[in-house]
This record gives structure tokens, C-alpha cells and sequence, in this order.
């Protein structure tokens, strides 16, 4: 996926940047193909997978904001080439971006060629009518000279409800991850850390619970407030509301005292299900970042089981924490 909002991001802070993305690959390769990273005269963002791969790629990189070099194409052979163990052999598309360069990007698919003008073979323009027609994004890849990567949107959006030790560890856990967007919620906004990962938004009101109605219906809800009574509030709003996923912080013995509340309050076995507390994985502790290491196993794995579900059936998101 081609990160274009973290692109532009980056250029806005350090003007001009190189991106490396993984064009190809043949046999074992340490990612696959689309996977990106960006470099800058002072540091770098994302991977391609580390080692002494991705140490020669940010050389390079770097060589070419110094000489202004705007493309190069690299073909590397892990094994014979640099003593990698993976055996295989990749292709690295580097571009060089500026504000300008970055802007004239647009569409749900980026094509261009590795090297030269060359004219748009008619499979790569096939794929872009069918993605302005029918929204059909191919995965990215090589085709025909020419680099196609589908542009990278939120695949499920996370909203967090409390900044308190648990929600301050769950989004260092879950920011970094790709396709997740992350709203966090709370009272002030002195309970948020001075400096956010970039794409986190923050929201707050002297009432959160509020804010429900503002979430989209497609949204998953941690809710780890500092008050039992706010964290009721807010599952009870959610519920009401709808949503795509819905954890609450807590024991077996909190999840049934909130069952018995909120079922008082109107709610039935059906939408009661749907709550899932305790969140993550028990067995780890309850260590603030052991419980969001459990948050993000169980969100990554709940993914990847919709997506087949998904692609057998054709039916929408269903996750829960």
C-alpha cells in the first residue's frame, strides 16, 4: 500500500524525502512487495525489512538527496549479493519526493514506470479504469516495467476511550500498525502525552460519552476509562449506537456486573454478546503494555480472520477484541 498521507507528512517536516518500496521480488524475500519505507537526511520511517538490506537502501537513499538523483531501480541478490540468509533476490524502486512531487500524486492507484517515459502498457490502464469504475484495488506489484500500488485508507477504524496508563500503552502498540486509524478520547486535553504519533486523533469533552454519536458505525471501541460509571456510560451509548467491535477493561466479574446494568438499561442477549471483557489476553498479566500486546494480538488476528471470511463469502467486517 502506498502510505500517501505519511508521504506528505514527512515532506511537510523534512522537505524533500526518498521512498524505498519493495518493487518485486523472486524467491524469499525478508517483506513482500509494497512494502515501503521513507528516508531523510536526519532518519527514517517504516521498513523493508532491516539488515544489511535495508542499511545499503538508506545509503543509497541518502546519496540520492545529496545529488538529487529523482529515481533508481536497484536489483539485489540476498544470498551472493549481501549474505542474507533469505536466498532470494529484490527489486527496489527509490524516489525522491518534494511537496510538488507529492502532490501530483492522487487516485486509489499510483502507476509509473522503473525507468524512462515509456508508454502505459494497456494492463496497468485497465487496472486504473477499474479502479475509478468499480473500486477494484490489485495488490501492488510489477507489471509490464510499470510499479502499481494501490493508495493505503484506514481499513478499520479504533477508537480508544481513556489516556490513562492502558490507553497510553495501547496506542504506542497500535499507531504504527498499517490500515488502522486511531481517534482517542478522554476528559481534557492535558491527559494526553505533549507529543501524539502522527494519524492518532484526539478528541475530548467533559462528558465523552457524548462523542459516541460522532464515531462512524464501522468503528471498534476500547473503552478504559479512569471511572467505572463513565465506562458503563460509554458501552451503553455504543451499544445503542452501533459498532464493529466493543472492549471493555476488566474481569469476568466487572463484564457481568456491566451485563446484568446494561440489559436493565434495555439492552438484549444479542447486542450483550458483543461486549468482550476482560480485552487482550489474560494469561499475559496485567502489566499496562502486556494487556496491549494482548489488544493487538487479538485485533491482527481478528483481521486476518475476517479478511478470509470476507473473501469467501463476500460479506462485511465482523471483528471483536
Amino acid at each position: 500500500m502506498f502510505d500517501l498521507d505519511a508521504l506528505r507528512a514527512r515532506v511537510s517536516t523534512e522537505t524533500r524525502v526518498v521512498r524505498v518500496v519493495i518493487a518485486a521480488h523472486e524467491g524469499s524475500s525478508p517483506r513482500e512487495a509494497g512494502t515501503a519505507m521513507l528516508v531523510w537526511e536526519g532518519g527514517t520511517e517504516g521498513t523493508i525489512g532491516g539488515g544489511t538490506l535495508e542499511w545499503q537502501a538508506m545509503a543509497r537513499a541518502r546519496a540520492m538527496l545529496a545529488d538529487g538523483t529523482a529515481r533508481q531501480v536497484t536489483r539485489v541478490a540476498l544470498g551472493p549479493g549481501i549474505g542474507q540468509c533469505c536466498g532470494g533476490a529484490v527489486t527496489l524502486l527509490a524516489e525522491l519526493y518534494d511537496a510538488e512531487a507529492a502532490a501530483k500524486l492522487e487516485g486509489a492507484l499510483i502507476a509509473r514506470p522503473l525507468s524512462g517515459a515509456g508508454e502505459m502498457p494497456l494492463a496497468v490502464r485497465r487496472m486504473l479504469a477499474r479502479a475509478r469504475a468499480a473500486g477494484e484495488v490489485p495488490p501492488a506489484r510489477l507489471v509490464q516495467g510499470w510499479m502499481v500500488e494501490p493508495v493505503a485508507q484506514p481499513a478499520r477504524h479504533l477508537w480508544i476511550w481513556g489516556a490513562g496508563h492502558v490507553g497510553r500503552a495501547l496506542v504506542a502498540v497500535l499507531a504504527p500498525l498499517p490500515g488502522v486509524a486511531l481517534t482517542w478520547v478522554d476528559t481534557d486535553a492535558g491527559r494526553f502525552p505533549a507529543a501524539l504519533p502522527d494519524r492518532v486523533v484526539p478528541l475530548w469533552a467533559a462528558n465523552p460519552a457524548d462523542l459516541v454519536a460522532h464515531a462512524p458505525i464501522c468503528a471498534e471501541h476500547l473503552v478504559l476509562t479512569y471511572s467505572h460509571a463513565l465506562d458503563l456510560e460509554l458501552c451503553h451509548r455504543i451499544l445503542g449506537h452501533g459498532h464493529a467491535g466493543l472492549g471493555l477493561i476488566g474481569s469476568a466479574t466487572k463484564a457481568a456486573r456491566f451485563r446484568n446494568r446494561l440489559r436493565a438499561l434495555g439492552h438484549g442477549d444479542t447486542a450483550l454478546a458483543t461486549l468482550v471483557c476482560p480485552i487482550g489476553d489474560p494469561s499475559l498479566g496485567k502489566h499496562p503494555q502486556a494487556i496491549a500486546v494482548g489488544v493487538a494480538a487479538r485485533l491482527l488476528a481478528g483481521g486476518r480472520e475476517t479478511e478470509a471470511r470476507q473473501d469467501a463469502t463476500g460479506r462485511g467486517r465482523e471483528t471483536c477484541f
